[in-house]
């Protein structure tokens, strides 16, 4: 290996580069040994010239150093192929029988700044590092090698692009690929939109969480459902299949509803659904909005609410638990005594303690007492590692209302 541009931490900053985090802010550098161009391996050293580990280089991004390993190696195909066989390894571990999983987590599976999701044979590739999208050929032969898809699509029109001077970039990078892409979670039949949906084609972090929500529905006699913000129904069609007597899905979005409705059809659940485009918030309002002599009547068994983020930054944490807190205290006037309300929250910004809080003062509003019954992560091929907060996002609780 050649000899590469060493970076000098400034004193007290190795610390967490040592304990596992990969991140080197720009204002923890003291300085280069030699001029580095961005996107170029570069080796880091704490301020005694201690070796700590190798990665990319970015003058450009706050993040100037993404380290990929804390031994000295050459970044080529062979270097990609190990790591991608070994975040493999993991899923089949822990997600063994999936077809459609997050295959490369990032930072969790030590490639800081790339995301490979895996449709059942088609690849779903983002790059939000410039180290990594410049080795794009090298990433799409290994992907190639490992996992013989029959197709590789880019989805790199991340706003974080923006902050390493990148430039969006979509489309079929191999093989042949077009329209929809049908995908099987937990044995019931979705689809993915590769080239123009949410992410990169569907939420595949609540995979195992679809699943064990739909474990309460044999628990509740005919157990009515609601499942808001449904996205394509993953819950609520769960719940059906779990035996639940009646789910009703809500989502602004007229297209997802239409396609949650349809794959209602495929899965021979249509039977027991309803359908209805709305704003979430709009309707739980007007469902427990009653005139001063009257009373909300609770009419469901278990409520799901798993929303899109309400916040992006620490800053705007605040009005995000405002919303919450509506949200919550709605849907507990909504459900009946000995119901379950199974809640997510996907922001990172709002930890898991802020979030039962949060539930916890919207129950004492709807006079609720709950019961915590289970608690929610996300799934497994999205894995966490507690040296990196960032890699944990996605946190739910499911709360039992008290008799």
């Amino acid at each position: 290996m050649n000899t590469l541009p060493t970076v000098l931490l400034r004193p007290g900053e190795a610390d967490r580069v040592l304990a596992g985090h990969p991140w080197v802010y720009a204002g923890a550098i003291l300085r280069l040994t030699t001029p580095a161009a961005d996107g170029d391996l570069v080796q880091v050293k704490d301020h005694r010239q201690r070796f700590l580990g190798v990665g990319f280089f970015n003058a450009k991004s706050k993040i100037h150093v993404r380290l990929l390993a804390s031994e000295r190696i050459e970044v080529d195909r062979r270097f990609f192929e190990q790591r991608l066989r070994a975040a493999l390894a993991v899923r089949q571990r822990h997600l063994p029988g999936a077809t459609s999983f997050r295959a490369v987590n990032a930072e969790a599976d030590f490639l800081s700044g790339l995301i490979v999701d895996k449709y059942e044979d088609v690849l779903v590739v983002q790059t939000s590092a410039l180290g990594m999208d410049q080795r794009k050929p090298m990433i799409f032969a290994a992907l190639q090698e490992v996992f013989a898809p029959r197709a590789i699509v880019e989805r790199n029109e991340m706003a974080s692009r923006k902050f390493e001077g990148l430039p969006d970039a979509n489309g079929v990078v191999a093989g042949e690929f077009s329209g929809r892409q049908p995908i099987r979670l937990n044995g019931l039949a979705f689809e993915a939109d590769l080239l123009g949906g949410q992410k990169t084609g569907y939420y595949l972090d609540q995979q195992v969480n679809y699943r064990l929500v739909a474990e309460c529905v044999p628990k509740l006699e005919r157990a009515q459902v609601l499942d808001g913000f449904c996205f394509q129904g993953g819950f609520g069609l769960h719940a059906a299949r779990a035996g639940a007597a009646h789910v009703h899905f809500l989502d602004q979005s007229e297209e997802t509803i239409a396609t949650a409705k349809r794959l209602a059809g495929a899965n021979g659940l249509a039977g027991q659904c309803s359908f209805e485009a709305v704003n979430v918030f709009d309707w739980l309002k007007a469902q427990t909005t009653v005139a001063p002599n009257e009373k909300v009547v609770p009419r469901f068994d278990l409520i799901v609410l798993d929303p899109p983020s309400f916040t992006r930054s620490r800053a705007a944490v605040p009005d995000a638990l405002r919303g919450y807190k509506e949200i919550h205290l709605r849907a507990l006037k909504l459900l009946k005594p000995g119901g379950v309300l199974a809640t997510f929250c996907c922001s990172h910004h709002v930890d898991a303690r802020l979030f039962q809080e949060v539930i916890l003062a919207a129950a004492f509003d709807a006079r609720r007492v709950l019961r915590r019954v289970a608690t929610y992560a996300q799934s497994p091929d999205h894995p966490v590692l507690p040296a990196i907060p960032e890699t944990e996002y996605l946190k739910g609780f499911a709360f039992e209302v008290a008799r």
